[in-house]
């Protein structure tokens, strides 16, 4: 059985399986998942606990001895496994097959790791999971969905929060989940239960954590004030302008290629329909607008980060963002 965070309530009340594969790089929501398997074996008499981390040169055969091994006291065990990456090799892969597919007694198999990707479905440890135990996939909660996340999370401490005061806290701490959860923690002990607006800017601290993949998307889909506020958050974070130029030409390219062949949006993994609709969007708000004044203006930018034009290059990122967003026109070649 496959099923997301928000499913791990509902699962183990149907019962605890025996083993439980959580993945995903949403730290908040995948450590809050693995603490809910936890808890429930524990209630149910599971009071060992064995954890290796599958680091470089761990030795499998280790995992398979402390599963066969008796436990001294006779007690149910959780035998726990964090790997950093979902790729285990071929002799961990087999390890962890056997070990889903066929447990040993009284032993509750815990597997935690970053997000599988689309090559990782097809193989045998991963599908051994599926068919004999649970697993947990962890997504990023969207922007778009964040201030719901934000309402429904802040019931639990009791919270109301208006939607507003929802907007501005989810625009403070965008692709941060562990800081939302903090400063919801945060307002828990300042209000009264009621909170608005001005008192989420007066005690929320700007914890937002952004990517340029999120730059490039919000770009494309046309968020012209979203888009400046993650390229200011970059810049702050100290992101590197090559870095951030390659994310907006790769839209740029994308988006080229999608006016000239309307099925070269495909192909972009897992999240291949979201982007090519996103794709589609950007065609249709852009339609006879030329690129050429975009890809120049990226042209600068790379001459400025390389110090043969003069110029800031955040200034010209700002533009040529801008632009894309649909909030700029950028003039075209001095005849």
């Amino acid at each position: 059985m496959r099923i997301t965070t928000d499913d791990v309530a509902r699962a183990l009340d149907k019962g605890l399986a025996h083993a439980w594969l959580v993945a995903g790089d949403e730290p908040l929501l995948a450590g809050e998942a693995a603490d809910a398997i936890r808890a429930r074996a524990r209630r149910e008499g599971f009071t060992g606990r064995e954890v290796f981390h599958a680091d470089r040169g761990f030795e499998w055969p280790q995992l398979l001895a402390a599963g066969q091994t008796l436990s001294l006291f006779a007690e149910r065990r959780i035998i726990e496994l964090r790997m950093a990456a979902p790729r285990p090799g071929k002799e961990g892969g087999e390890i962890l097959a056997r070990l889903a597919s066929d447990p040993p007694p009284d032993t509750l198999l815990l597997v935690t790791c970053n997000r599988a990707e689309r090559e990782t479905y097809a193989t045998a440890w991963f599908k051994s999971f599926e068919r004999h135990g649970v697993v947990v996939q962890s997504w990023p909660v969207e922007i778009g969905r964040l201030p719901q996340w934000i309402v429904a999370r802040a019931a639990r401490h009791g919270l109301a929060i208006d939607p507003d005061g929802a907007q501005l806290l989810a625009e403070r701490v965008e692709g941060n989940l562990l800081a939302a959860h903090q400063e919801i923690e945060k307002l828990a002990l300042l209000s009264s239960g009621r909170v608005t607006a001005e008192e989420v800017q007066t005690a929320v601290a700007n914890s937002a954590r952004y990517d340029v993949f999120q730059l490039g998307e919000s770009a494309l889909a046309g968020d012209a004030a979203r888009s400046l506020r993650i390229l200011d958050g970059l810049r702050t974070e100290g992101a590197e302008p090559p870095l951030v130029l390659w994310a907006v030409c790769r839209e740029l390219r994308a988006l080229a290629a999608a006016r000239r062949d309307a099925g070269a949006e495909a192909g972009y993994g897992r999240q291949a329909e979201k982007r090519a609709a996103l794709l589609r969007q950007a065609v249709a708000r852009m339609r006879g607008q030329p690129l050429g004044p975009l890809f120049r203006a990226a042209g600068r930018v790379d001459r400025e980060v390389k110090g043969v034009a003069r110029g800031d290059p955040w200034t010209s990122l700002t533009s040529l963002v801008a632009a894309l967003a649909g909030a700029l026109r950028l003039p075209p070649p001095a005849t």
